[in-house]
């Protein structure tokens, strides 16, 4: 049985469910950061990183 999430997931175009990706990724980093995990210098880095290996220039 496929649950809900897995449905919508489906559901998504390619594009929407990279796009979906980055933004957990980036989720995952501020939560790094915010906990002193990461430094600033760290995340910006990362966060450069991620956006230019998927090519999210402009996704917040």
């Amino acid at each position: 049985m496929i649950n809900q999430s897995e449905n919508e997931w489906s559901c998504l175009s390619p594009q929407e469910k990279k796009r979906q990706l980055f933004l957990r990724q980036k989720k995952l980093l501020d939560t790094f950061l915010e906990k002193g995990a990461i430094t600033e210098a760290q995340y910006n880095k990362s966060l450069g990183d991620l956006r230019e290996l998927m090519g999210m220039h402009g996704v917040e």
